[in-house]
């Protein structure tokens, strides 16, 4: 069985790339705009010293992310503005795919943070924590591995 392949054009990869980091960046304001509150919570007082600095070291790389999801728009109005080249779509391309190991972090951190107030746990926050990475690191870097075509000669 063969799969129908459609080779896209520069303009649609760009368009692709600024349409995949405009759904990108809600879901990471929306994740921050939570980190921020949390810190006014009651609750966050109950986390020891070491898991309040794990709290905003997970703030900053959601700042990353942010930083590293907006870049390509930024770099485009400013360095070639008016033009498209494949050079913007591969950088485009590449800082959106390093934004999601940040993203990944911060949301382990999290989802550890999380799972540890809810649970009175530290070991079941790891545990919630790891099963978190690896769901995101299955989705987000396993499965394009795996459906990346071969080259012709290669199993």
């Amino acid at each position: 069985m063969t799969e129908d392949v459609h080779k896209e054009s520069l303009e649609e990869e760009a368009t692709h790339a600024t349409d995949e980091a405009r759904m990108l960046l809600p879901g990471v304001q929306a994740v921050m705009g939570f980190q921020l509150i949390a810190v006014f919570n009651q609750r966050f007082e109950s986390l020891g010293p070491a898991e309040q600095v794990l709290h905003l070291g997970a703030f900053f790389l959601l700042v990353v992310a942010m930083a590293l999801i907006m870049a390509p728009a930024a770099y485009h109005r400013q360095a070639e503005r008016g033009i498209l080249t494949r050079r913007f779509v591969n950088l485009a391309s590449r800082l959106l795919t390093l934004a999601l190991i940040p993203l990944l972090l911060a949301v382990t951190a999290d989802a550890y943070l999380l799972a540890r107030l809810i649970l009175h746990s530290a070991r079941a926050g790891w545990i919630v924590a790891s099963v978190v990475a690896a769901i995101l690191a299955g989705l987000w870097f396993l499965l394009p591995a795996l459906g990346r075509p071969r080259k012709p000669g290669r199993l």
